[in-house]
């Protein structure tokens, strides 16, 4: 079983913000590939269902983004899941609007969702970063990634989610190199990115 968890703060105050990309992300994965409906427990809403032959545990935390790790902790131990089985989504200031880029462990870079997550479960578990953007002129992070997106971010924010969804089996099958560039190469081809596709060894 893996666990997918995506990072955000709960309530209809925090559902557009950019800091919830991640619960965008498995919202997108749990309509495209048909999981149970959603349910309350660990703290969080769950839904399970199954990705290229595998059992996937969706998992959103409800405990606010800063105490994310109590949340995917409780999931993780009731169903023994390897750290290294656990995969998180998560916004990220430090890649451009609808780059995406994946690693396992590494630092935090002050997010506190995975500050809290690597606290209470260990820092082993593979990130799936979402690039949000860094925010113009003098705005603080924290303003930007507790802002709204704009409306004419939508589209990419869209078109990011859906082709997630539509390419996370790889992350399944162990060839995360081959979903970000897939997602790079999607998005492209969209207009909303022009950059060429990420190194993988980046």
């Amino acid at each position: 079983m893996l666990l997918f968890a995506g990072l955000g703060n709960p309530g209809p105050r925090y559902a557009a913000n950019r800091h919830n990309i991640g619960f965008l992300v498995l919202d997108a994965i749990h309509r495209r590939h048909r999981f149970a409906p959603w349910r309350r427990r660990f703290q969080g809403e769950t839904a399970e269902g199954q990705i290229a032959g595998e059992r996937i545990l969706l998992l959103k935390p409800m405990t606010f983004m800063n105490e994310s790790g109590r949340s995917v902790a409780e999931a993780q131990n009731f169903f023994k899941i390897a750290l290294g089985d656990v995969v998180v989504f998560h916004d990220e200031i430090d890649l451009a609007a609808a780059k995406v880029r994946v690693k396992s462990g590494g630092g935090n870079a002050g997010h506190n969702g995975l500050r809290s997550i690597s606290a209470y479960c260990g820092n082993e578990y593979m990130r799936v970063r979402l690039g949000v953007g860094r925010p113009d002129g003098k705005k603080e992070a924290h303003a930007h990634v507790l802002g709204d997106f704009a409306k004419d971010e939508y589209p990419w924010v869209e078109a990011l989610c859906k082709t997630v969804a539509d390419e996370v089996e790889m992350i399944v099958q162990g060839r995360p190199e081959e979903f970000q560039n897939r997602i790079h190469l999607a998005l492209r081809a969209k207009g909303f990115l022009t950059e060429p596709p990420a190194d993988p060894a980046g």
